[in-house]
């Protein structure tokens, strides 16, 4: 059984660093573990990016293991120095809080909690909160050395810009996360991307040092997801790909997967679905051989925004899809609408009542009035969904959108937004 994850990992390309590879399998091999993977509340939602270490740990708990799922509400209070070249702006305590409680509901959406061997979820605020300076320092202080500290990237990397104490006690702090975790519910890997090898060490330093016996623990990481033509996976135009369906609609979720590139798609397939290795080369298969009917795309975005976002969530964005495919919008509502075209051309105008002619030249949407007219007779303008050919038509409240927009669309594919104020 777990000769098969490891398997599976490998085949996923999941595996970055172990800390003791042989030691690992071992461990698996003779009993089922609790294993962490900590997330910072530095946001009030994950984004994709965050989620690959998670998708891990779940396919431990697959396996028969228990994932321990660590939200930091006192680590994100500091500030993880680990990939950045500036110090974080530090948050309020409440608005910590508010992030913890929304971190937590999206890992509910990821997790099983409710089998024997249920995800569990701590918050390090539970035991670092009350620690007081003097047991910190005494405790823990002692346990590494600061040249042992130095040496880490994350605090190196910053040593000719500048870093605070603050910054520079995070991997410490982040190591008394693994020990208490060891301690209390004998967990024995952490999880965490490829940046977080220096913190993952430090932990087991620390785990070394305040045990008689020979502590069994042990680190993996996860390497950092990046696209074929180089550039950052999980961003598009309008910024990160968040889980908060308030921040990134399910539509758009929906969309940014199915837009993914046919060199990607089946790396994709790997790291973020819980599909079979048997699956996944089939789909393979069809990106070679049948490109064009980006059936491999379809199969990525259902999974993921089912997912994420639920079963309900994903048929809306097949049918907001779909209706913007066949031009159909008159089955879409205006929040629908809304999402969809969030991020076509728009332009503001003034409530009042307006020629076509005049709207379309005004909204960019024709270049002349001559050109106006000219799709106007020809059927190429709609609006929200609906043709008009009346070069008299006046474009008034009837056609604003709960009173604040309205979608025309020239020809098949050209959409603009017009935001009334």
């Amino acid at each position: 059984m777990t000769n098969s994850l490891i398997e599976d990992l490998n085949w996923r390309g999941l595996l970055y660093q172990q800390t003791d590879e042989e030691g690992m399998a071992e461990v698996l091999d003779q009993e089922k573990i609790s294993l962490y993977c900590g997330v910072d509340p530095t946001a009030d939602s994950m984004h994709i990016g965050h989620i690959v270490p998670l998708l891990t740990l779940r396919r431990f708990q697959l396996h028969g293991h228990r994932p321990i799922l660590l939200v930091g509400g006192a680590t994100g209070m500091i500030g993880d120095p680990s990939g950045r070249n500036e110090e974080r702006q530090l948050q309020s305590t409440e608005q910590i809080d508010r992030n913890v409680q929304a971190i937590k509901k999206q890992m509910e959406q990821i997790f099983d909690f409710q089998t024997e061997n249920g995800a569990k979820m701590v918050n390090n605020r539970d035991w670092i909160g009350d620690m007081s300076v003097i047991e910190f320092l005494r405790d823990f202080g002692k346990l590494i050395s600061v040249n042992y500290m130095l040496a880490k990237d994350s605090v190196a990397s910053r040593l000719d810009s500048g870093i605070s104490f603050t910054e520079f006690s995070y991997t410490l702090i982040q190591a008394i996360d693994f020990n208490h975790l060891y301690n209390e519910y004998n967990c024995r890997v952490q999880i965490g991307g490829s940046d977080q090898w220096g913190n993952i060490t430090s932990g087991l330093e620390v785990i070394r040092k305040t045990h008689e016996e020979e502590a069994k623990a042990f680190g993996i990481t996860i390497p950092l997801v990046t696209k074929a033509d180089g550039t950052k996976f999980g961003k598009t135009a309008g910024g990160a790909v968040w889980l908060d369906a308030k921040k990134t609609s399910p539509y758009e979720f929906y969309q940014f997967w199915i837009n993914t590139a046919d060199a990607d798609v089946v790396k994709y397939l790997k790291i973020f679905t819980f599909l079979e290795k048997q699956e996944i080369e089939a789909l393979a298969e069809s990106v070679e051989t049948e490109a064009h009917l980006r059936k491999a795309q379809t199969v990525l975005a259902e999974e993921m925004t089912k997912l994420i976002h639920g079963e309900e969530a994903l048929a809306d964005a097949q049918r907001i899809t779909k209706a913007l495919f066949s031009g159909d919008l008159k089955s879409l509502s205006a929040d629908e609408m809304k999402a969809a075209f969030k991020d076509v051309p728009s332009v503001e105008m003034a409530k009042q009542a307006k020629p076509i002619v005049d709207l379309i030249v005004d909204g960019k949407v024709s270049p002349s009035k001559r050109q106006a007219r000219e799709d106007i007779t020809n059927g190429a303008i709609s609006i929200n969904g609906e043709k008009i050919r009346d070069l008299e038509y006046v474009v008034d409240g009837k056609d604003r959108l709960d009173d604040e927009f309205a979608i025309v669309r020239r020809g098949k594919k050209k959409y603009h937004m017009i935001h009334f104020i």
